[in-house]
Order: structure tokens, then sequence, then C-alpha cells
């Protein structure tokens, strides 16, 4: 087999976070990836408010604490590579983060949204990631090399390119942000992720939101930039087939793209 099953997880923060992963593994899933900042829903808050900060700040979740504990203790019953989301605690700010997390329940990524949302909250609240790193996974198909970003981090070249001259293969993206009816620029953000793969000729798996949060839409396109799987609007768990084999044979053929150096000035 030579398949990578990337389960994309297009459901409200409700909605039990073990269950789902079962879900997943059951459908033969290697990895299932969550929308963004799922332990609280991606929520906001009134930016003059400063007792409504501070409320939504005692809800940032602690790497070693109990929220996190059940993805891992779900990742390790299921056999299965979970993403999970989460506003970090930290000192002095927290972060909009991304865990993957292994079969043995390890923490073998993690990622801090890089390209915040500083015009308006809830992450005008939070601290910027400063890297995009990458690891190997196994698989069914095999090792594959994964990154993660995380929403807005998709809507910079720098981040796909330094994820791919690192050597990934398959970009995941946890998103919380309208895709395809967005009320000013439509459906742009799905052409621009499809060339966003097709510039940095990687794979791209997002999972987003379903109404009444986002529009759904979870999307997954291999790296020419053709859409392989894309769901409706409402809450549902979205298996996406990336051909490992036709993958790296791309890669190898477009090499000249991927491996241009990024801007020096790029995180990562």
């Amino acid at each position: 087999m030579t398949t990578v099953k990337v389960a994309l997880l297009q459901h409200l923060e409700k909605a039990d976070p073990a269950d789902l992963i079962g879900q997943a593994a059951t459908m033969g899933a290697d990895i299932a990836v969550f929308p963004e900042m799922l332990s609280n829903g991606y929520a906001a808050f009134d930016a003059g408010d400063p007792e409504a900060e501070a409320a939504w700040r005692t809800g940032a979740q602690a790497l070693n604490g109990p929220f996190v504990d059940r993805f891992r203790d779900a990742a390790r019953q299921h056999r299965i590579h979970v993403v999970a989301t989460l506003l970090e605690a930290a000192d002095p700010d927290p972060f909009n983060a991304a865990l993957l997390i292994d079969p043995a329940g390890d923490i073998v990524l993690h990622h801090r949204k890089v390209h915040i949302c500083d015009f308006d909250t809830p992450e005008s609240a939070c601290g910027r990631g400063d890297r995009f790193d990458v690891t190997t996974v196994e698989t069914a198909a095999g090792p594959v090399t994964v990154g993660l970003m995380i929403c807005m981090d998709r809507e910079y070249v720098d981040s796909a390119a330094t994820l791919s001259a690192k050597g990934a293969e398959i970009i995941l993206v946890p998103n919380c942000c309208d895709m395809a009816t967005d009320p000013v620029v439509g459906d742009v953000r799905i052409a621009h992720l499809r060339g966003r793969a097709f510039e940095s000729v990687t794979g791209i798996a997002l999972a987003n939101y379903p109404t009444p949060r986002c529009d759904g839409h979870s999307l997954a396109v291999d790296p020419l930039g053709r859409v392989i799987a894309i769901a409706g609007p409402d809450p549902t768990t979205l298996l996406a087939d990336f051909d490992l084999a036709a993958l790296r044979r791309t890669r190898e053929k477009e090499r000249f793209r991927w491996r241009q150096p990024p801007d020096p000035g790029s995180p990562g």
C-alpha cells in the first residue's frame, strides 16, 4: 500500500475528541487532524473588557494537562497519529498551538502559530511562534515526512516553502475560517490552498470547523494543486488518500521549485 490516509475531523469543539479519533482509526486513517484551537472552539472576547480577556486566558491548557492527555490516551488506544489543537498556556501570553501525537501517545511535533491574526481577538492576546518544523512518522504506507501550519500560516509563502525545503511531503493544517463562502472573498482560500500546494510541491490537508462556526469545506490537495477530497458545510469526518509514491514522483520531477531556499528572513 502506498496510500497515506488523513482524516479531517470537521466537528465542533463540543464533540468528544476520543470518539472522533476512534472513528478515524476505524476508517483506516493514519493521521487524524482537528480544527484550530479546539480547546475553546477559537472563542473570541471583547478586547475592551479586561475581565473577559482574563477569563479567556484562564482557559489556556498546559501541554502536560488533562486536555492534551485525552488526545494522547486516544492516540495510544487506537494506534493513530493525531493533530490536537489548543490555546497553550505560557507566560506572558498563551499560544495558538498544534501538537502531532504519535501512536505511542508521545508529542513528536509542536507548532505555535507564526502568522497570528493580531488585528482581532482571540489572537491579539496570543504570543507568536517562530518556527516551522517537520518530523517523519510511520504510516501503513511507510515513513512520511509531515509538517504543521495553522490557518493564517498558509496565507504566507514562507510557511509552506520552509516546510517543503525541510522535506515535508504532507502539510497538516488545523483551520478556523470560511473556505468557500467568505462574504468578501468567496472561495478564494480554496484556490489559494491549491496554489500553495502546487508552488511548494506538497500534499496539504486542512481541517476546518463546520457550520455554524465556519463553513466547513475541509479539503486535501495533492502537490499538483488538485483537490483529492473536500467536505460540505456540515459536521463530518472526511478521509483523504494521498498516493505517496505519486507524491514523491512529483516532488522529484518538480524539485527545482521546492529545493529553492526560503527567504533568509523567514521563520524556521
